[in-house]
């Protein structure tokens, strides 16, 4: 794939420090950057955040920096491998903000998340026995899936669908309301 002349020529204005140049780029792919991040994190300051690194990170490289697609698929790149590197960065945070998150609802709300792990219970025991023996193991007996392969005489990777397997269709059991749990 060949760059767009019009993506050569802004490299080239920006790389000699053309500031009305960078301004075009920021203007024309800021909201596609942003977007991209927002989709992985659902955080709307964090996004902006990981948005504005990228453009900070291209301006600060520009001396130097060799696009050899397009600048639209560069940043999208640069912004995905921000946002992924957050994610696995901020995982144990992010875990534990959710733990705290539900363990102050059950305080709040103790009827609630009486029926919500009715649901989930409900969802459980209507997956074929193998998925639900593999899903418990996993989530209940914190077992990895080498473990659980191991003890079930399956593969890892029959292992990793047949929890994708069960997640799925937990969530559709449960609703729109409660995606953000699983």
């Amino acid at each position: 794939m060949m760059k767009n002349i019009d993506d050569i020529f802004l490299l080239q204005r920006i790389k000699e420090d053309d500031e009305a140049a960078f301004k075009y780029l920021f203007d024309t792919y800021f909201t596609a950057v942003y977007r991209l991040s927002f989709f992985y994190i659902k955080k709307d300051t964090l996004s902006e955040e990981i948005a504005l690194d990228v453009f900070t990170a291209l301006w600060e490289k520009r001396k130097t920096i060799e696009i050899k697609l397009s600048i639209k698929a560069y940043l999208l790149t640069s912004a995905r491998n921000r946002t992924l590197n957050y994610l696995r960065d901020h995982e144990q945070e992010l875990y534990t903000e959710n733990i705290s998150l539900f363990e102050s609802a059950i305080e709040e709300y103790p009827l609630e998340m009486k029926e919500l792990e009715q649901l989930i219970n409900e969802a459980i025991y209507a997956l074929p026995d193998k998925c639900r023996e593999v899903f418990l193991k996993s989530r209940m007996e914190n077992r990895s899936n080498k473990e659980i392969a191991t003890d079930m005489n399956i593969t890892v990777k029959t292992v990793e669908a047949q929890i994708t397997k069960a997640l799925k269709h937990i969530k559709t059991h449960l609703g729109k309301g409660y995606h953000y749990l699983f």
